[in-house]
């Protein structure tokens, strides 16, 4: 009995990776097609930023927050104009001179000169209800079973039994591989470092919601990809 109910357990949430993979790729094309068709006709510099970023998908705003983290060689976590403006020519993004520096002075609210980094990737996020942050607040907890603020490779162990996978069973991956696999679904494609903090899965949600126009939808998406 109690294997049976293992194996059920393992099938479950096989098919709930399965689901929130194929879900998530999705709408993640879908959003970036949205967001280049809105591009063309954006002329709000920190929306035309918004809409680079979620260009590239759910982690694009993460990836940004990413390359700006490298360069905070004093881990002061904040930016002056010139590291802005090589942050954002590192990961590609283009835009005229004039809209950074309408970017940056946007974001320089007490035009010290300077911006601190998590405030500005919190204000280029794509706005959600309090419900939607709720619901996405209750998707950490039920992952993050350790309670440490964090989603790693353990966490996992403790609500996913790999044995029942089917590239587990045929040795094309192993237990590591499983795992990495799925906290990499939320990761930065550039930088994997198999950890997943509460403020990279609200990122990286931020990103999914903003290909889904409705409350109510995307609550049940959630509702639904995590069994909450």
């Amino acid at each position: 009995m109690l294997m049976e109910d293992s194996r059920a357990l393992a099938v479950r949430y096989d098919l709930l990776i399965r689901e929130e993979m194929a879900g998530t790729a999705r709408h993640d094309r879908e959003m970036a097609m949205n967001a280049k068709k809105q591009l063309q006709q954006c002329s709000d510099p920190v929306e035309k930023l918004r809409l680079q970023c979620l260009s590239r998908g759910s982690a694009g705003i993460k990836g940004l927050g990413r390359v700006f983290r490298i360069m905070d060689d004093d881990n002061n976590r904040s930016l002056d104009f010139k590291e802005f403006a090589k942050g954002l020519n590192d990961y590609g993004v283009l835009m005229e001179k004039e809209d950074v520096e309408a970017c940056f002075k946007c974001f320089d609210k007490d035009a010290s000169g300077t911006i601190d980094f998590d405030e500005f990737l919190m204000a280029l996020r794509p706005p959600m209800s309090n419900a939607r942050k709720e619901i996405i607040a209750q998707a950490f907890r039920k992952l993050d079973k350790t309670g440490d603020g964090v989603i790693t490779i353990e966490d996992l162990r403790g609500v996913y039994n790999v044995q029942h996978h089917p590239k587990y069973q045929n040795g094309e991956w192993t237990e590591e591989q499983v795992f990495r696999i799925f906290l990499d679904n939320f990761d930065s494609p550039n930088d994997k470092d198999g950890i997943v903090t509460k403020v990279e899965f609200l990122n990286y949600y931020s990103g999914v919601s903003a290909s889904i126009d409705n409350d109510a939808y995307f609550i049940l998406m959630m509702k639904s990809s995590w069994r909450l």
